[in-house]
């Protein structure tokens, strides 16, 4: 991937470089329907969340099979699509209010919230399942 990818925006406030980690992960290197699976979940959930709570910070994005592995991350993580992000919060005062307002949307295809972040998944191409598990992580 080339530099001019790397700083590609997905949306007004998240860059692919947030769900990718070339800095630790140099591989990690999605393709273009990965990129348009990123996009959706930012401009469809991600960009309505930071205007309710302020800025997001990206944890995990997208994650090719070895660092999907390397993280242990499960063989059939949506990661692995581009269709999830580990995120928080920038203010930790704004982690229920997040967390109640992906739980409320209609696109969220599954939260799971642990100590402080939360994961977040989306399905461009199917019916969200809503799948809801709070304190999932311990």
């Amino acid at each position: 991937m080339n530099k001019t990818m790397e700083n590609t925006r997905l949306s007004k406030h998240f860059s692919l470089e947030e769900f990718i980690n070339v800095g630790k992960y140099a591989e990690n290197k999605p393709a273009m329907q990965h990129v348009a699976n990123m996009t959706y979940g930012c401009l469809m959930l991600l960009e309505p969340a930071r205007e309710v709570v302020g800025p997001i910070l990206i944890n995990s994005g997208f994650r090719n099979p070895r660092v999907n592995a390397l993280v242990g991350g499960v063989r059939n993580s949506q990661h692995l699509l581009g269709q999830a992000a580990d995120i928080r919060p920038r203010d930790p005062a704004q982690f229920q209010r997040l967390v109640d307002f992906l739980k409320a949307h209609e696109l969220t295809d599954q939260l799971l919230t642990g100590n402080g972040w939360l994961r977040i998944s989306w399905s461009p191409f199917g019916t969200p399942r809503h799948d809801v598990r709070i304190g999932y992580y311990k």
